[in-house]
């Protein structure tokens, strides 16, 4: 099997898909329930448990916020490369499954 440590969750990927530009977390919140067509709801518990663990790895990074009471997100280039091989490795489970997946 390939190199597996480069799958993302579903949390992560979203994440990193909303932060193509500065966002806050309830934003990050709404933009990831807008994209999956309410689907996917995060709490702030995971949500915020996500961003530290996304900011630890270098994916993301905090940015200067307008307000400062609120603090802002921003993919990183590391975090945007891990994003495209994610994309990758999607397409081709997506692929495979059209594939080979015989319905009856």
């Amino acid at each position: 099997m390939g190199n597996s440590n480069t799958a993302l969750t579903e949390t992560a990927f979203y994440i990193l898909l909303s932060l193509q530009e500065p966002l806050h977390g309830y934003a990050i919140m709404q933009n990831i329930k807008t994209i999956t067509n309410g689907r996917v709801c995060m709490g702030a518990g995971t949500l915020y448990g996500a961003l530290s663990a996304l900011n630890d790895k270098g994916f993301i990074e905090e940015c200067e916020c307008k307000d400062p009471s609120k603090r802002e997100y921003v993919i990183t280039e590391k975090g945007r490369t891990v994003l495209k091989k994610e994309i990758i490795r999607l397409s081709e489970l997506v692929f495979n499954a059209k594939k080979y997946f015989k319905e009856n």
